[in-house]
């Protein structure tokens, strides 16, 4: 319930309560099953505050009781959702000739739609959001209470009147009266329920579309960046000391793009490319880009895993597998060059406009030389990777690659799946 500061003075509707001398009406709250007062503090003092006599029950018993005892102007039930211990609560306040005129409101916090539409069913005069502004919620619980105080005084009068006596137009006009108030009653529940009809179904149109922006966030963004994002926790960017990089890029692709029409060569990228992201999903690898016709993957981030080297290779098998059954036109198959490196790297998003999650580092630019000075159908990997894998698949040195700012890396190609472990 939201806090706020508490009403200057009585509702203008009330009068004085069953039992309560000059108050401006009685009311009984209580808890139901496992529910608390606690965050109805604030309600229950703004309305001591303005006059209104507040009482407690604890239990459905001592509910039953203290309402037979002295019948408050109207019950109100603290429920976390209405389920069947309210319900059966109500039946008995419903089917009990001292208790079955006390009106009976809720307040609480049930997101379900059926489960408080039914609290109506059992004789419900409102169902009272817990998260609304207190105020808001105080003033529903005094019109509740006028309006049933007015109808008590009512049956009062034609009770008397009948003691009495009293002519028969007296007895007509209160019956009138009180079917007036019946009917507005019944006016008032039903624009209750509208309204809650109407919330809920914008409360499902919000979280489909907040699902749609986290679906789009989570195709440009690892998930934990997502969640970081949301949360507002920390920096985007941050260091990985043991990843393992993968680029791709398919041999002759500037030839085969001369040969074809701009749609036809889309259509085939986004072919070869969406096999990739399937194998990325599957591996549990982060895909980070495509450039050109070139693929960029890495294992070992957002989320750290030890076997990152390892997952990383069987990718890249399957993906030579992959490209090999994706026919050109000219009948010639797809070719991939590989390179594979492992080592330290910072990622996160960088920039205020079409933000993306990158890599950075010499580990980064290491991996972009081994696959540009590849050959093709291989996968050349740098003796960093090869030192993680040497144990599981077989590979042969192939010499030595010039990297800037490093000079020569020793290289090795992968030949077979050799000796596992």
């Amino acid at each position: 319930m939201t806090n706020a500061s508490p009403d200057s003075g009585p509702s203008s509707g009330a009068g004085s309560g069953a039992s309560s001398g000059a108050s401006s009406g009685a009311i009984l709250v209580a808890p139901v099953a496992d529910s608390t007062l606690g965050p109805l503090a604030a309600l229950l003092d703004m309305l001591r505050a303005t006059g209104y006599e507040v009482r407690q029950a604890s239990g459905e018993d001592d509910t039953i009781a203290a309402v037979e005892a002295d019948p408050p102007d109207l019950i109100v039930l603290a429920v976390d959702q209405f389920d069947t211990a309210a319900m059966r609560l109500c039946h008995r306040l419903k089917k009990r000739p001292q208790t079955r005129q006390v009106a009976v409101a809720v307040v609480g916090q049930d997101q379900a739609l059926a489960r408080r539409l039914r609290a109506f069913e059992f004789g419900v005069v409102d169902y009272i959001d817990q998260s609304l502004w207190v105020e808001e919620v105080a003033a529903r619980i005094k019109a509740q209470v006028a309006t049933h105080r007015l109808q008590r005084r009512l049956r009062q009068q034609a009770q008397r009147a009948v003691s009495a006596g009293s002519a028969t137009n007296l007895l007509t006009d209160l019956q009138k009266a009180l079917r007036r108030q019946a009917q507005l009653l019944k006016a008032q529940n039903q624009q209750l329920q509208q309204e809650m009809q109407e919330r809920e179904q914008a409360q499902q149109a919000l979280r489909l579309e907040q699902q749609k922006s986290e679906q789009l966030l989570l195709n440009i963004l690892p998930r934990a960046v997502v969640d970081k994002l949301k949360q507002l926790e920390g920096s985007l960017a941050e260091r990985f000391d043991d990843v393992t990089i993968l680029f791709a890029d398919i041999v002759n692709f500037t030839p085969l793009a001369a040969q074809i029409s701009p749609l036809e060569l889309v259509n085939w990228l986004n072919q070869i490319f969406s096999a990739f992201d399937r194998l990325a999903e599957q591996y549990q690898l982060e895909k980070i880009k495509t450039i050109g016709d070139a693929y960029m993957v890495v294992g070992g981030l957002p989320l750290p895993r030890l076997d990152h080297a390892e997952i990383v290779m069987e990718m890249a098998l399957a993906m030579q597998a992959a490209a090999a059954h994706i026919t050109r036109n000219d009948g010639q198959e797809f070719q991939l060059r590989i390179g594979i490196n492992t080592g330290p790297v910072v990622a996160g998003v960088i920039g205020i406009k079409k933000f993306s999650y990158d890599l950075w580092g010499d580990a980064v630019n290491i991996a972009s030389r081994m696959e540009s000075c590849g050959v093709p159908g291989k996968i050349q990997i740098t003796e960093a990777t090869y030192d993680r894998l040497k144990h599981r698949y077989a590979f042969e040195e192939v010499g030595q690659v010039m990297v800037k700012g490093h000079g020569y890396l020793t290289t090795y190609q992968y030949v077979g799946p050799g000796q596992k472990a």
